[in-house]
């Protein structure tokens, strides 16, 4: 079985990845560890997608799916696997659709978890970080003791640029705009099985097992 786990920043995507892959016995192939092994490993495609990356250049999808296909086909992902990062758009869905077509391969179901945009930056807008030690924290989810400071050395704590409400807002936008064509195309399919995020962990878990447990067309 061939499943794809999509969701946006922020969803717990990684987190259920690796629960239902544990559940169901498939592999957790997520594309960021599979370009990190393959570029250590040195093989060939490995050195080729290093080059783009050195150069600050995003891989190609051609280059990224030859390395997916070589990564699936090793043995832990016989009994199926767990798609963590990939595909990232409409473009590269077609293209995996493709290239697994011909080795009489299919993606069986694609789980996308909804989470609001209200939601997703309350989340992801919420971390602050020690300038000292470098420790985290959330707002929400794991506040200090005192606002502003950190709990094991008293330093400052900061929010990154990159953790501010307006920068949220501009890498969901990107998000959404490339996703909302990729849910379509599997929802068309009918192999997309959309679960609300916005619930707890362990809830987002069973919402996923118990729609993958529904008969018939996915829908």
């Amino acid at each position: 079985m061939f499943l794809i786990l999509l969701g946006p920043p922020g969803a717990g995507k990684g987190t259920q990845a690796v629960g239902l892959a544990e559940k169901r016995g498939l592999a957790h192939v997520a594309t960021g560890d599979m370009f990190r092994e393959a570029m250590r490993s040195g093989s060939e495609l490995g050195r080729q997608a290093k080059a783009y990356v050195d150069r600050g250049e995003l891989v190609p999808d051609e280059l990224t799916i030859r390395m997916l296909l070589e990564r699936v086909a090793q043995p832990d992902c016989s009994p199926g696997c767990v798609l963590d990062g990939f595909p990232r758009n409409l473009e590269q869905a077609k293209a995996l659709d493709g290239a697994l077509a011909e080795r009489g391969q299919a993606v069986d179901r694609v789980l996308y978890i909804r989470v609001g945009e209200e939601e997703l930056i309350g989340r992801l807008s919420g971390r602050w970080t020690c300038r000292q030690c470098g420790a985290v924290y959330h707002q929400r989810y794991s506040p200090p003791a005192t606002a502003g400071r950190c709990d094991q050395c008293g330093g400052e704590l900061y929010q990154r640029s990159d953790d501010q409400p307006e920068t949220v807002r501009r890498r969901l936008t990107v998000y959404f705009r490339d996703t909302v064509p990729l849910v379509e195309y599997y929802w068309q399919s009918e192999r997309l099985l959309e679960v609300d995020g916005e619930q707890d962990i362990e809830a987002v878990g069973r919402a996923m097992a118990e729609a993958l447990e529904r008969p018939g067309p996915a829908r």
